[in-house]
């Protein structure tokens, strides 16, 4: 009976349209629109990193476990926009947090998928009786270079689980699927990324996400129907339906959770976002399958049972939607300092 103890999630107020970003470059806003799927994103603000968020969401995630912060044993950071090339994001937050010093902590980077590469990590140590509660954070302030097709999806926010014992909503078993598939890239020093281009739906993305939840259902025993909800990586709109209608998985067992058309892609903290706005609506009993993805490539599966308890804790913090309602929307010129893409 181990999982998820408490969570939360932070999401930017900034937010840029994409017809904003395609009336710059001379784009047709409702070609953009209708090929990506996504009306907006969110943007940090000029004070805003990696680090501020995972606070945010760290402190959601604390409040509505109502453990001691001094009880958590370890602290994983998984994200690609880590504020620091040498020093750790991790540090920083455990000390807003307040987190016990006796500390098992790492940064962790694998695109996409750092936060639930993260989720994995912590589940086996507390699974081992190493640790009592654990804290793994998915969250990035995502780049792309402007005129790009990925300055129009590469957003901002964040989300925390702390696992251990006596769940809100239990973590069944966990299934991951990796090869070497470079369909995203960014060497050091560069200040945007390389991308693929069509390479990175197939074989990338679909691939990935495919083989990991087949060898979760595989591994459980289970059909995709026996889930009420079902989350996938979000890098767009389209991608996560097309893999939803491959699973047939019907509209009201995804759309909870599809949170990518009005905040965009926050990369390490995408599906773990989705994560958060499912488990605020979620019953006792219902079951939720999530599929993370990160260039590179790779995909972990979760299969996670709600128990009681979710009921009692999600109101002791702001729920995701609070945060994606929550908005104030800038121009080009404002997004292009905020990013600082203006380089001297």
């Amino acid at each position: 009976m181990l999982g998820i103890v408490g969570y939360g999630a932070y999401i930017p107020k900034y937010r840029i349209k994409t017809a904003e970003i395609a009336k710059i470059w001379g784009k047709n806003p409702k070609e953009i629109e209708k090929g990506l799927l996504i009306k907006e994103k969110s943007v940090p603000g000029i004070d805003e990193d990696t680090i501020t968020i995972a606070v945010e969401a760290g402190q959601n995630a604390l409040a509505r476990s109502g453990i001691n912060p001094k009880d958590i044993g370890a602290l994983f950071i998984g994200s690609e926009s880590h504020p620091y090339a040498v020093k750790p994001s991790g540090t920083v937050v455990a000390e807003a947090l307040n987190i016990n010093r006796e500390l098992r902590l790492a940064d962790m980077e694998f695109a996409c998928k750092a936060g639930t590469a993260a989720m994995q990590i912590i589940l086996s140590m507390v699974k081992a009786g190493d640790i009592k509660y654990g804290m793994a954070i998915g969250a990035d302030t995502s780049q792309g270079r402007p005129g790009d097709a990925l300055e129009y999806s590469a957003a901002a926010g964040g989300a925390a689980f702390i696992i251990g014992k006596d769940p809100a909503a239990i973590i069944e078993d966990t299934y991951s699927f990796t090869t070497d598939t470079p369909d995203f890239w960014r060497r050091e020093g560069e200040n945007y990324p390389k991308h693929g281009a069509r390479f990175t739906g197939e074989p990338s993305y679909f691939r990935h996400i495919i083989q990991a939840t087949k060898g979760l259902l595989n591994k459980v025993g289970r059909n995709i129907e026996e889930y009420d909800y079902v989350v996938f990586h979000q890098p767009n709109g389209k991608f996560p339906v097309k893999a939803m209608k491959y699973f047939k998985v019907p509209k009201e067992k995804y759309l909870p959770g599809l949170v990518v058309d009005r905040i965009g892609n926050c990369y390490s903290g995408s599906s773990p976002i989705g994560l958060t706005a499912v488990l605020d609506i979620a019953n006792e009993g219902d079951k939720i399958l999530l599929t993370s993805y990160g260039s590179g490539a790779g995909s972990d599966s979760f299969s996670i049972i709600v128990t009681k308890r979710l009921k009692e804790i999600r109101d002791k913090a702001k729920k995701t939607e609070y945060y994606i309602e929550r908005k104030q929307y800038i121009s080009y010129g404002v997004y292009t300092k905020f990013r600082k893409k203006l380089k001297i």
